[in-house]
């Protein structure tokens, strides 16, 4: 399967890319994609690396698994497109950097600006169906924990 990502990412997860596992998992993935309502749209299941390249990711943060209401999911872990309403998760967030360094709370729930300034939002599981929390979480295990990177 070709994977479109960005450029050094692709070249560090190769070998995992051309894994039986992987295919298994992109298989799943492709026929969730065919008969469910899935998060994120399937051009920003890997926004994450694509935002953030291998060699400017100076800070990892990793989620569960993205959003599951309509709108929510845009790829980057805790992070909202521009106009939707802030999740729990990321309001506490802001509410802690409100706290600790007494910056305002942002308008905008979108984090692409930290993934530009190389912060890796990562969710642990990358897609997820509609209303169903957790719901491709599973399919992680075995995958997931043996990734070298």
């Amino acid at each position: 399967m070709e994977v479109s990502i960005e450029n050094s990412w692709k070249t560090a997860l190769q070998d995992e890319f051309n894994s039986d596992y992987f295919k298994e998992l992109s298989e799943f993935v492709k026929t969730e994609y065919s008969n469910q309502i899935v998060y994120p749209p399937a051009s920003k299941i890997f926004a994450a690396f694509d935002t953030a390249p291998i060699d400017q990711v100076k800070v990892v943060i990793i989620g569960q698994d993205p959003y599951h209401g309509a709108g929510q999911a845009n790829g980057l872990c805790f992070s909202v497109a521009d106009g939707i309403a802030h999740p729990p998760s990321l309001k506490n967030i802001f509410k802690e950097i409100e706290s600790d360094l007494s910056l305002p709370i942002p308008e905008s729930g979108n984090l692409e600006r930290w993934a530009e300034q190389g912060v890796l939002l990562l969710n642990a599981v990358l897609t997820v169906r509609q209303s169903d929390a957790g719901s491709h979480a599973k399919k992680r295990l075995g995958t997931l924990y043996r990734c070298r990177y």
